[in-house]
């Protein structure tokens, strides 16, 4: 199985991270504009969630808030966002890192976004020791193995005035099969 050692997935993530980095930076300066508004779901337990005890073991796990009409002191950094809340007639500052947040969604637009759980790329990117003095990568983790790669069929008939190169028809070593796209092409 080849090893993916760019990270495709933790790249992926981060970017769509940025997206809502991006969209909260915005609405800090310039404020909502017409009808858009944000529902952000996060992992009250991540390393950097600030939410006080009443909070906390009201959504042990997670939780969901609505930046729309009545939110203020939103302030987006670069690994987090604040934001004062009212909740049951109480105010509420909430910091929460971008890397804790499982889902973003602007209903609005029917735009919406899912990240992986936190822990999920803290195990990911634990690198073995031997791994980490050789400055390798570890390999990406999949939810499921992909099948393996099979050759493409050749065609029974091909087409009578295709001509092909008795190179490219033969059987490399390692037990694949090149086939010249003019076999199937129709002239």
């Amino acid at each position: 199985m080849t090893v993916d050692y760019i990270r495709y997935d933790i790249l992926t993530q981060d970017a769509m991270r940025s997206v809502v980095r991006t969209v909260l930076a915005d609405a800090a300066t310039k404020g909502l504009p017409g009808e858009h508004h944000f529902f952000i779901s996060f992992d009250t337990r991540a390393e950097g969630v600030s939410l006080s005890p009443r909070l906390k073991a009201q959504y042990p796990k997670e939780m969901t808030i609505v930046l729309q009409h009545q939110f203020w002191d939103l302030i987006v950094g670069e690994d987090r966002f604040e934001v004062g809340l009212s909740f049951s007639g109480a105010a509420e500052r909430l910091v929460v890192p971008f890397r804790a947040i499982t889902g973003f969604a602007d209903p609005s637009v029917q735009f919406g976004l899912q990240f992986s759980a936190p822990g999920d790329e803290d195990e990911a990117s634990e690198e073995p020791a031997a791994e980490k003095k050789a400055g390798r990568r570890p390999p990406a983790r999949h939810e499921r193995t992909p099948a393996p790669t099979q050759a493409l069929p050749t065609p029974a008939n091909p087409a009578p005035d295709a001509k092909p190169s008795a190179k490219a028809d033969e059987a490399p070593a390692s037990g694949g099969e090149v086939v010249r796209l003019d076999r199937f092409r129709k002239k």
